[in-house]
This record gives C-alpha cells, sequence and structure tokens, in this order.
C-alpha cells in the first residue's frame, strides 16, 4: 500500500511540472525595437526676440518590442558625433514628442556648450527605457542650429567698499561689491547685504577715484567722507551724473510651507543677476506652496493664479513638489520658474548643520564661467568639511594631500575657524576648491 501512495505521489510529480512547463511563457525582446527619430526643422537660426515661439519639435514612434510594454523617454542632444555620454537630456516620461520653444532651446545649447552666434551641428537622440537594466538609445538626427547669447553685460568699473562690505577696505582676493548699468546713463544700482559700519563709492577696486558723502546729506565728494551703513540688504542707487545716491532696504525672497522657515520667514533670500537682468537662486523646497515677497512683507507679493507661470500682485500660492531647484524670478516680465537641478553643499563638523545637514548651498554661476560654484561670507568653526551632492554621500568630494583639488570620496579638508568666501570649480579636471578668509 505504502508502494502505491509513494508512486502515485511521484506520477502526480511529474504530471505538475510538465503542466507547469508548458505554461511558462519566454518573453524576448524584439531585436529590431528602436525609435526611429524626426526633427521638424533641419537648420534653424534662433532669434531671442521671438524666445517664447515655438522652435523645434522632437517626435518618434512607439517600437515594436514583441510584447506588451510601458516605456518611458528622454530627448538627449550632443554635438555631432558625439557619444552621448555628456549630453543634455530631457525626460519626456511616456510622451511621445517633445516641442521646445525658442529659449528653451536656446538654454539647452549653451549648457551643451554650444558657442552663440555660430552655426553648430548638434545631435538629438531618444533614450526608450524598459526598466533600470534594459534601455536603449536611437540612431541620432542631426540639427544644423545657431543659437543666441543670453548674456547680458551690465557690468561698470564701480563698486562699494568699506568696513561695512565683506572685503572690508581691500581685502586681497576679494573685490568691491559691484554697481551694474541701469536703462539711464552713468546711473548705476547694487544690490548690497552689509554689516554695520562705513562705505565709499570707487573705480576699479583702486582709490584713484573714490566718492564719500561729507556731510551726509546724499550729494558726493570726490574723496569725501566715509559713509555709515547699519547691517542689513539694500539697493543702492548711484547717480554719476548729479553726483548723488540713494540707499533703501531691498531684498526678494521665496516664502511658504515649502520653504525651511515657512510661511513667518525669514524668508529665502534670491539675487540679482546682471547677465540677464532678472533674479535667481539655488534652493532646496519640501512639498507644499511658495510665493515670492518683498522686504520679507506682505505688501508687495506675487503668486500665480492660474498656474500657467505669470505672476500676479497678491495671486495665488505656487504648488511645488520636493526637490531641489534653480528659481528664476523676472520682474521686467512678471515671469518665474523652478526648474529641478542637483544641487552642491557644504557638510561637515565645521558648517551650521554638522555632518548631517541640511548642507549649505553653493550658488552656481549664472553668467560667464560655467561650473563655477559659490558660497560668500559663511561662518565656520574649527573643524572639517567636505562637497557633495544634494544632501547624500552618494557623489561627494574631499581633498586628499590638501593641495586644492578634490577627489571623489577624498579626504576631509580641514579649516579654522572664521568667515569665508568658497568656490568649487567644475570646469577643470580635477575639479578645484578655493577658499578666502575674510575679516
Amino acid at each position: 500500500m505504502k508502494k502505491i501512495v509513494k508512486n502515485t505521489i511521484y506520477l502526480l510529480s511529474i504530471i505538475f511540472l510538465m503542466s507547469s512547463c508548458e505554461k511558462k511563457e519566454f518573453i524576448t525582446l524584439n531585436k529590431d525595437a528602436n525609435t526611429q527619430v524626426n526633427l521638424s526643422e533641419s537648420t534653424l537660426v534662433l532669434d531671442k526676440n521671438n524666445a517664447t515661439q515655438d522652435a523645434l519639435t522632437v517626435s518618434w514612434d512607439e517600437p515594436n518590442f514583441g510584447f506588451e510594454a510601458a516605456p518611458t523617454y528622454a530627448i538627449l542632444i550632443d554635438f555631432a558625433g558625439g557619444d552621448f555620454s555628456g549630453a543634455q537630456v530631457i525626460p519626456v516620461g511616456t510622451d511621445m514628442e517633445k516641442t521646445f520653444s525658442v529659449e528653451e532651446l536656446n538654454g539647452k545649447l549653451l549648457s551643451l556648450g554650444v558657442t552663440a552666434g555660430t552655426a553648430t551641428d548638434v545631435d538629438f537622440a531618444v533614450k526608450t527605457k524598459l526598466s533600470e537594466a534594459k534601455f536603449f538609445v536611437s540612431a541620432p538626427r542631426t540639427l544644423n542650429v545657431t543659437a543666441y547669447s543670453s548674456v547680458l553685460d551690465l557690468s561698470t568699473n564701480w563698486g562699494v567698499v568699506g568696513s561695512a562690505t565683506p572685503g572690508a577696505w581691500g581685502t586681497p582676493g576679494v573685490p568691491d561689491l559691484p554697481f551694474y548699468q541701469t536703462s539711464t546713463p552713468n546711473v548705476f544700482v547694487a544690490y548690497v547685504t552689509l554689516k554695520t559700519g562705513e562705505i565709499k563709492f570707487r573705480q576699479d577696486n583702486a582709490w584713484t577715484v573714490n566718492y564719500g558723502d561729507t556731510g551726509n546729506d546724499g550729494t558726493l565728494e570726490l574723496s569725501g567722507d566715509n559713509i555709515p551703513i547699519s547691517a542689513g540688504t539694500y539697493k543702492i542707487v548711484f547717480d554719476s551724473n548729479n553726483n548723488t545716491y540713494t540707499i533703501e532696504a531691498y531684498t526678494w525672497g521665496l516664502v511658504g510651507d515649502a520653504t525651511a522657515n515657512g510661511w513667518g520667514g525669514p524668508d529665502f533670500m534670491i539675487h540679482y543677476n546682471p547677465y540677464s537682468d532678472n533674479w535667481k537662486a539655488a534652493v532646496t523646497l519640501g512639498a507644499g506652496s511658495v510665493k515670492f515677497r518683498f522686504n520679507n512683507d506682505w505688501t508687495l507679493n506675487y503668486g500665480d493664479t492660474g498656474a500657467d507661470g505669470t505672476l500676479e500682485n497678491g495671486g495665488d500660492n505656487i504648488a511645488v513638489t520636493a526637490g531641489n531647484y534653480i528659481v528664476t524670478f523676472d520682474l521686467n516680465n512678471l515671469t518665474y520658474t523652478l526648474e529641478p537641478t542637483d544641487l552642491w553643499g557644504l557638510v561637515g563638523d565645521a558648517t551650521p548643520n554638522g555632518w548631517g545637514g541640511p548642507d549649505t548651498k553653493f550658488t552656481p554661476d549664472f553668467g560667464l564661467n560655467e561650473g563655477k560654484w559659490y558660497i560668500n561670507g559663511i561662518t565656520l568653526t574649527a573643524g572639517e568639511i567636505k562637497i557633495r551632492q544634494n544632501d547624500d554621500w552618494a557623489v561627494n568630494y574631499g581633498d586628499t594631500g590638501n593641495d586644492g583639488s578634490l577627489e571623489n570620496g577624498g579626504d576631509n579638508i580641514p579649516v579654522t575657524a572664521g568667515t569665508y568666501n568658497i568656490t568649487i570649480d567644475f570646469s577643470v579636471t580635477p575639479p578645484t576648491i578655493e577658499t578666502i578668509a575674510l575679516p
């Protein structure tokens, strides 16, 4: 009897295995699966006067995978003949078409390194992703395109100097706080954060031509008296036609429950960008809402009624998802953007938030020095620091040998207590760090 039961179990097991094998299906990716990229234009000359108009549509058909799939796509842009390892990447999700505005395409080309004003061949490809381990890149399609420079030159040879400035009366390596051109000839503007102390205005970071205010009456005299100032953030207007000046409290900032300080502030300050005549900042936000407001006060505030990228005085809160962003605030056109990005930060027991973070964020150079990132006026205690990306240790830089060259995963960088300007430069290999001690 036992033998019969044993044999029956054995037979049923074989039948079960055979049945399982018969039902098992193997899915194989079609070896010819790929995407064919189409461009709406073959030659383009971009014009900043048409910044908001459509410039180029990139489209493609869904490949024949040989099975049901849920792919996601990203557009890659590289110099013609490149391998796309250093490409500009534009995720588009499940869409199979993307239309670039003139301004958007121009920005991607400049970020790639295209020289403005020069006709350049660039390749477009589409990366099709089925999983983290399975993706493929289409054959490229070439566009001959001429980008335009988005950089303004509002620089002047005038600056603010003094004990109230980070560079005091002339710290080597620390230039005077700059004045910029305005729409009125020989009327200049500076947006500055000052300590309690004194200031003067001078040319070329030198004392040959300098102005002060003897009598403190708003008029300037050549080599006049120092101008007293209280700690704060100001807009200074200097009229060299009439030798007059004005100083007013002036800040723009982000406020909201998505910011570190909530709706009560103080607001996260955004800074004037003279290369585009707008205001920009690098910021980490939580999930929630933000608005823009003036001087940490609700008297003048901007939101976005309709969530269309345009700003209205007293408009609706702007909803954001958690992440790192480059914020652009354009007062000339009352527009804004929140562009997701990777941010670099300073971490360590010498920093305000220690090794646990959140890190003190560097600000990218928004003008002529692509790849440079800055923290100005940070106060450090005696200890050590490192640079890391997105408040995470997955990518971090130290300085093995303490020679100013950075290594991924390198040694902690020792610092003495003090106030510093710190610059990291990723435009060179290896990247470098420069620290300048302030008085």
